[in-house]
């Protein structure tokens, strides 16, 4: 009863994919914990970083210089003189260098913000993993306690027949050995489930965890289809938006490397007294500095790291291509084993009931019937395991295809 009423309590609306499943916790939980996640909060912070770094582009590195001296001159027969003399200069920026810089800027803070969403999406396949870990655990603990308690049931009996010397002694000790074999399963099982779940616990605090999971869902395939979301993988990945986005910066980084092998120049006035004031002036002053070697190497760098860029996010492009293919091959292999799974459970656990039917009409020897209840035992944890599987796969491909626990924007 409490594992229906958590499920019942985890369930909400579909996606435009697939159905959100009753063994996942709630979404909204979910996109509070990831983006309370420190991972995340650090990639929110790189935007700020980003951000200050597209104000600093923006107004330009040049400020106002000002500088001057004090003399103190002494002219023989003539006595002593106070000078000094005051420049106060600037440098501009020559046309087009700062509509470059802006748009360095730009594209600097849609970088960051594609880096953080890839974070964010990175996060959610970690959650999806200790998740599936938690609930694997717990049903196959379920399923080994049910063994336990059939096999207490079954030696009740068999003492029951032992006593009226309807069963021999050994039949007994057969039965109490597969018990305790079951119960060190079940131990086992138990363990895995609370390591799985104190991790799940500590990596992602903000989202409530029963003290037992939910049983894990049947696989479901998306009415949409699994190529259509095997594209939507490939349509909505932010990690080729950010490379792209960074080879465009460096591209435009590199544009304004090779503008300034022509320096910008600087302007200013220069005020001075000489002579204790008998001579005073102003005037105006202009500098430029001579590119040499030094800005030519500058130019070439950074033409290299946009090309660089470029061939990165070729193969960045290839490796997510790769990624949604291995989702939908996946996806696929995974589900159908689990089908086959299903039916070997079921075939298993009819033979099962007709061997125990079989044994207390007396047809059936109990060295049997506990060999065929190992085999549907072993049937059951085949499909968990499948299930688990199949249902990591389709999730993947939810979560990679960003219509499951991602910003609303991104689902449409």
């Amino acid at each position: 009863m409490r594992v229906v009423a958590f499920a019942c309590c985890l369930a909400f609306g579909a996606t435009p994919a697939l159905a959100q499943r009753a063994d996942l916790p709630p979404a909204e939980k979910v996109n509070e914990a990831l983006d309370s996640h420190p991972s995340v909060a650090a990639a929110l912070a790189r935007i700020e970083a980003a951000r200050a770094r597209g104000d600093m582009l923006r107004k330009g590195p040049h400020e106002v210089t000002v500088s001057g001296s004090y003399i103190r001159r002494t002219v023989d027969r003539e006595g002593g003189f106070d000078e000094f003399d005051t420049t106060i200069s600037r440098p501009f920026r020559l046309p087009g260098k700062a509509a470059l810089d802006r748009k360095a800027g730009a594209l600097g803070i849609e970088v960051a913000e594609n880096q953080m969403e890839d974070v964010r999406h990175q996060t959610a396949l970690i959650l999806s993993s200790l998740w599936h870990d938690w609930l694997t655990a717990g049903t196959h603990y379920r399923n080994d306690m049910d063994t336990v308690r059939g096999l207490e049931e079954s030696i009740a009996a068999v003492k029951r027949r032992v006593a009226l010397r309807d069963a021999a002694q050994l039949d007994l000790d057969q039965a109490q050995a597969a018990l305790a074999q079951a119960r060190a399963q079940a131990a086992s099982s138990l363990s895995i489930r609370e390591q799985a779940r104190v991790t799940l616990a500590a990596a992602f605090p903000d989202i409530p965890l029963p003290s037992e999971p939910p049983e894990l869902a049947s696989p479901t395939l998306p009415d949409v289809g699994l190529e259509t979301m095997r594209d939507l993988v490939i349509e909505r990945s932010h990690e080729i938006r950010a490379a792209d986005k960074e080879a465009q910066r460096l591209g435009v980084t590199a544009q304004r490397v090779r503008a300034d092998r022509i320096a910008d120049p600087s302007f200013g006035v220069r005020l001075f007294s000489e002579r204790g004031g008998m001579e005073k002036g102003a005037g105006i002053v202009a500098s430029i500095p001579l590119g040499g070697g030094y800005r030519r190497a500058a130019a070439d760098q950074a033409s290299a790291e946009a090309n660089a860029a470029r061939m990165e996010l070729a193969a960045i492009q290839r490796n997510i291509q790769a990624i949604a293919n291995a989702d939908l091959s996946n996806a696929r292999t995974r589900y159908d084993a689990w089908r086959n799974a299903d039916l070997s459970m079921h075939s298993a656990a009819d033979a099962a009931a007709k061997m125990a039917r079989g044994y207390q009409l007396g047809q059936i020897d109990l060295t049997d019937l506990l060999y065929v209840r190992r085999q549907a035992q072993e049937a059951h944890r085949l499909e968990i395991d499948a299930r688990s599987e199949a249902d990591r796969a389709l999730l993947k491909l939810q979560i990679d295809s960003h219509s499951i626990w991602a910003p609303d924007e991104e689902k449409r």
